[in-house]
């Protein structure tokens, strides 16, 4: 990994990302404080329009016709904005430049100064290691992960279909699907950290989280000497969630780290709670998962029904 400390309120990004992220941090020294009221302007307008109107545009931006019609323009070939002109002029944000706004406030928060390679992607989300300056001026950088959600930029109708929160509203972009996982996400680790075991959560803008690096391998990758050991523990951690009022919902050896002392687990945008009309269903889903992975890969057995009904008779100790 190649690091170069950048100015304040900067950012640097490692000479291997080579990824769409890599795009915008080629752009983003180039990208002025206007492009961005612009880009800001396009994003609010989408909470209202498929396509922002021009005009819209100039009234949130109080940049002149003529300007902002060539601010957009360049905007439009560095592939962050993308225009039509039926049935009117308008515009709306490649993800390019709504990476660019939420990169933009974590710079600027100091959450993060460094940007570097893909280190995982999935069909909603995709992830990079990143660096932040350290707490004391005589410290070292601090490795951090930077997950930048992507739901709804495939199929907005399969998003809405998959995601509970999404079913009762009318009007939403990619922009909003993608912002509201990454927010019930934070809130979630937020709440849950540091009681579960999960990588520490920092900060949150837009669709993207930082949050410290989980700790050890994914368990699908590993072959453990005691099996045994770490399931149990796993299925503490089941539990202890369960007594938070959460239920993972989406729980499998891809998304379990684990390490010599113990396990983290990560992925909570799918989260419910136990009021959730198909709580039962999942919380089942989510041990049978886990129970069908050491079965298959250490012969391990257990009765996945005893374990939900140990989990479910733990409800006297749900923290409210």
């Amino acid at each position: 990994m190649k690091w170069k400390k950048p100015e304040k309120g900067t950012l640097n990004y490692f000479l291997f990302c080579d990824t769409m992220i890599a795009d915008v941090l080629r752009l983003f020294p180039d990208i002025t404080s206007r492009d961005f009221r612009i880009l800001t302007g396009i994003e609010v307008g989408m909470q209202d329009h498929e396509w922002v109107p021009f005009d819209e545009l100039v009234k949130y931006t109080r940049i002149d016709q003529q300007n902002l019609a060539y601010l957009l323009g360049e905007l439009i070939e560095k592939e962050l904005v993308v225009a039509t002109t039926q049935p009117y002029e308008g515009y709306r944000l490649y993800f390019n430049g709504y990476d660019a706004l939420a990169i933009n406030a974590l710079v600027k928060r100091g959450s993060i100064c460094a940007l570097g390679d893909e280190i995982g992607v999935g069909k909603e989300s995709v992830v990079h290691e990143g660096m932040k300056e350290p707490e004391l001026p005589i410290g070292d950088p601090e490795t951090v992960i930077v997950k930048f959600h992507r739901e709804g930029r495939t199929s907005f109708k399969d998003v809405k279909r998959l995601r509970g929160h999404l079913v009762n509203r009318e009007h939403f972009s990619w922009i909003y699907a993608a912002r509201l996982a990454a927010g019930r996400e934070y809130e979630v680790i937020s709440r849950l950290y540091p009681d579960i075991s999960i990588p520490k959560p920092i900060d949150s803008n837009r669709h993207a989280i930082v949050m410290e690096p989980a700790k050890g391998e994914l368990l699908f990758k590993v072959r453990l000497e005691d099996p045994e050991i770490f399931f149990d523990m796993i299925m503490e951690q089941v539990e202890n969630i369960y007594c938070h009022n959460v239920i993972h919902a989406d729980l499998s050896e891809y998304n379990i780290f684990v390490n010599p002392k113990g396990v983290q687990i990560i992925d909570w945008p799918q989260y419910v709670t136990p009021s959730h009309p198909h709580a039962e269903e999942l919380l089942m889903r989510d041990i049978s998962n886990i129970a069908a992975h050491f079965k298959k890969k250490y012969n391990l057995k257990r009765d996945v029904d005893a374990l939900y009904g140990q989990i479910v008779s733990s409800t006297d100790n749900i923290k409210d």
